[in-house]
């Protein structure tokens, strides 16, 4: 099961993939996952696909942001 966090961090990511106009599938192949399916497994609730604070630092990168772009101001 996906925690709140997970969930928060999955929605902000997907947020700011929408916003650059990327695929689930061109925000993998930037992120350098070893499947192209990644994303789109995260983003989905059959999986339990969650991402890492490596995975955030790299999304940062991507979208020329900070890594706290991607978290809450407060615990959940």
């Amino acid at each position: 099961m996906r925690s709140a966090i997970d969930k928060y961090v999955i929605d902000k990511v997907r947020d700011k993939r929408l916003e650059n106009n990327l695929t689930q599938e061109e925000l993998s192949i930037k992120a350098g996952f070893k499947s192209n399916g990644f994303v789109g497994q995260a983003e989905s609730p059959n999986y339990n696909k969650r991402y890492n604070v490596q995975h955030i630092n790299r999304f940062a990168q991507i979208f020329n942001c900070s890594p706290r772009d991607f978290l809450p101001d407060k615990s959940l």
